[in-house]
C-alpha cells in the first residue's frame, strides 16, 4: 500500500473498516514495536489516494480509546462520534511525522526505509521493493518489481536475509532455488488450472517494523 511520498510521515496502521457504533474503526497494523498506540496520541490521517486531493488532505486525530479486536486494532478517535463519521476514514493511512518514528532494536528496520532498495539475490538483480504487505504468514512479504513488470513476493525473513545497506538502498538475500517461480503472478492458464484450489503460503520466521 503506498503511503506518503515526501518521506515527512510513516504510516503506523491502515483503516481496514468501521467497527461499531459510536464511530470506532478497525484498522490493520504496521508496526511491531510494542505499545506503539496509546490513547492520547496525535495521528495523522491521510485518505486513500484515489480520494487525495488539494482540499483533501492530512487530517489530525487523537486517540481516546483502543483495544485490540482478533488480527485487527480497534481505535475510537475523539470527535468521531458515528458510523458515518467512521466511513469517511476507511481506507485511510494513520500517520505520524518521520521525527516522531520509534527507536528500534537492532536488526530491524523501518518499512520505509526498505521500500525503493534493489533486492539482490546473491548477484542476480531482482527488482525493486514497491511495498511490504503484513498479515500473511508469519513473515512480511517484499512485494519486488523487476523493469520488465514482473512483481514477486518474497517473505522477509532472517533465514533468507544476508543484509541490508539502506545508504545504497539494497538488500542482499539468499533465496532457495526455484522461490521466485512459485511467488510470480499466475498466467491465465495457471489460474484457470488452479481454480477451486487454495494456495499454500510460507510461513517463516518474521522481521518487520513499522512503515
Amino acid at each position: 500500500m503506498r503511503a506518503d511520498t515526501t518521506g515527512e510521515f510513516i504510516t503506523l496502521a491502515r483503516v481496514v473498516k468501521t467497527q461499531g457504533r459510536r464511530g470506532e474503526v478497525a484498522a490493520q497494523v504496521h508496526s511491531d514495536v510494542p505499545e506503539r498506540f496509546a490513547a492520547g496520541m496525535k495521528l495523522f490521517a491521510l485518505p486513500k489516494a484515489q480520494e487525495l486531493n488539494a482540499e483533501n488532505t492530512r487530517r489530525e486525530l487523537e486517540v481516546e480509546d483502543l483495544w485490540p479486536h482478533k488480527d485487527l486494532l480497534v481505535l475510537k478517535f475523539r470527535g468521531v462520534d458515528s458510523i458515518s463519521d467512521a466511513e469517511a476514514l476507511v481506507g485511510a493511512e494513520l500517520q505520524v511525522p518521520i521525527a516522531e518514528r520509534a527507536v528500534l532494536e537492532p536488526g530491524w528496520n523501518y518499512v520505509s526505509d526498505l521500500v525503493g532498495c534493489l533486492v539482490l539475490d546473491r548477484s542476480r538483480e531482482i527488482g525493486r521493493i514497491e511495498d511490504v504487505q503484513f498479515g500473511a504468514g508469519e513473515a512480511p512479504l517484499l512485494i519486488i518489481a523487476n523493469a520488465a513488470g514482473e512483481k514477486f513476493e518474497v517473505p522477509f525473513a532472517e533465514a533468507y536475509l544476508e543484509g541490508i545497506d539502506v545508504k545504497r538502498r539494497q538488500v542482499r538475500v539468499n533465496l532457495p532455488e526455484g522461490l521466485l517461480e512459485i511467488n510470480a503472478p499466475l498466467t491465465a492458464e495457471e489460474k484457470r488450472e488452479q481454480q477451486g484450489f487454495e494456495g499454500v503460503r510460507l510461513k517463516p520466521h518474521r522481521k518487520g517494523s513499522e512503515k
